[in-house]
């Protein structure tokens, strides 16, 4: 017997309370990480009404700012795993966990600098690239406005990560779904000029989730100064004073998270890049196929994030038995929900594909045939990706940043990569030879990382060996 019915403990106990933490501190990161989604959905959706060539430039760039966007979060979601542990060694450290975040809000700002300069060239770097000089001027007509949400972006993701390590997550996921609203307000009136506002086309797009981020950070940063829960720790009293130490923590987390992510991230980006230089099919079909799958991803996304948090805690308590059931609980609930995912992928695929093209128009039919082929492939793809993402969300948990990277740029860049372009040019598999490429990448990057949790007894200096098989 696992449990009486007046309430006995037995082996299985502990197993369950771990599933119910991780389960409720991880949906509202779920549902936070889909409205940011949504934001981004709904930008898209209307620059398509101003027609296409703005939504062409809006695409662009976005793109662009995209990659160096996702470097800077790798370095901010350093932060996680130090607050967690630093709770697990002791429950109420008020100066640990405050120094942390104010030294991540310094992080924020100096990575924000290099990127606003960077940006500020957009057109010189679309134009390089061949892009059409029109289209180059509009995208970085939209950059210029856009690029500074990124330092209010950066805080929110700071403030988030530190009420997160607390378990207390809900209140970023009320802040992202009300300004998913006001985006989308925002939007219709600075792209249109609806309300008496300028109709200011594309780059009003941009202005508009500068506003969204800059307020999204404010709310969050009046609920940590309000609420009694968090307004303890005094996060922005004597923000200006340095903490050096600390500062170079975080970059030593930090830098493999960034260098992880980005590998991952390009690697996408440089597919989609092949896709067109197959054919316009292959590049609308792997755009619908990459949709669906990015959307069923922020479930892993999410339990990631609460792996790091709970293996975090465990591991600053020095719990072997709390780090072996947080980071298995997140990993089976992870790769349970993308097998889910998966066997919807390959055998309803027509009706996902149904959201994003009409089915009965005969011209696209070769889009149709293509996205059901990578579906196909979506399904391995999900399991191998659910499995990485989860599994290095436990990783971080126990500061182990630096061999993830490794692993990435191996496994993506060098195997990954390598792969599908041998098999979709050379030996003309087309865009299913990319996609074998992608889920060959995914899975060997997987593997690494799930021996490398196999052997964390390594990672652990105070506990004996094999202690943690």
């Amino acid at each position: 017997m696992t449990m009486s019915a007046s309430g006995g403990r037995g082996p299985a106990a502990p197993w369950l309370a771990e599933i119910r933490a991780t389960v409720a501190l991880a949906w509202p990161m779920v549902l936070t990480n889909l409205a940011q989604i949504a934001m981004t959905t709904t930008d898209v959706m209307m620059m398509g009404r101003l027609g296409p060539t703005a939504l062409a430039a809006g695409t662009l760039g976005y793109n662009l700012y995209f990659a160096p966007v996702i470097f800077g979060l790798g370095l901010l979601l350093a932060a996680s795993p130090m607050m967690a542990s630093a709770l697990g060694r002791k429950l109420h450290s008020l100066r640990d966990v405050r120094r942390t975040v104010r030294q991540a809000l310094w992080l924020a700002i100096a990575v924000s600098i290099p990127i606003w300069l960077l940006l500020w060239q957009a057109e010189f770097f679309l134009l390089a690239m061949g892009q059409e000089p029109e289209l180059a001027r509009t995208a970085a007509s939209y950059v210029r406005t856009l690029q500074w949400a990124l330092l209010p972006f950066f805080g929110y993701v700071v403030l988030r990560s530190f009420i997160s390590a607390l378990e207390r997550p809900g209140w970023a996921l009320i802040i992202m779904f009300v300004m998913v609203a006001f985006n989308v307000l925002a939007n219709w009136c600075l792209m249109f000029g609806n309300l008496g506002f300028p109709a200011l086309g594309v780059p009003g797009s941009g202005l508009a989730t500068t506003i969204s981020s800059a307020l999204m950070f404010a709310g969050l940063a009046l609920v940590v100064s309000v609420e009694r829960q968090f307004k303890r720790y005094q996060l922005f009293g004597r923000f200006w004073r340095p903490d050096w130490p600390r500062f170079r923590e975080l970059l030593r987390l930090g830098l493999p998270i960034a260098g992880a992510m980005t590998f991952e991230v390009t690697i996408f980006n440089a597919a989609a890049l092949l896709m067109g230089l197959i054919s316009a099919p292959a590049l609308a079909a792997h755009a619908i196929a990459i949709q669906i799958a990015s959307i069923s991803f922020m479930v892993p996304m999410g339990l990631s994030q609460a792996a790091t948090v709970r293996v975090g805690r465990a591991f600053g308590a020095r719990s072997v038995d709390g780090i072996r059931r947080a980071g298995w609980t997140a990993f089976c609930i992870g790769v349970g929900f993308m097998g889910l995912m998966a066997i919807l992928m390959v055998t309803l695929p027509r009706t996902l594909i149904s959201g994003f093209i009409d089915l009965d128009l005969p011209e696209n039919q070769p889009v149709i045939e293509l996205a059901i082929s990578f579906l196909a492939l979506a399904g391995l793809f999900q399991i191998f990706d659910g499995a990485q993402a989860v599994a290095a969300g436990m990783l971080r948990g126990l500061h182990d940043t630096k061999i993830a990277m490794i692993y990435s740029l191996l496994g993506y860049w060098g195997i990954g990569f390598t792969l599908g372009v041998v098999l979709a040019f050379p030996l003309n598999f087309g865009g299913v030879g990319m996609w074998i490429g992608l889920v060959t990448g995914l899975a060997v990057v997987s593997v690494l990382l799930v021996i490398r949790w196999m052997r964390r007894d390594r990672l652990l200096p105070w506990v004996s060996p094999n202690a943690l098989l």
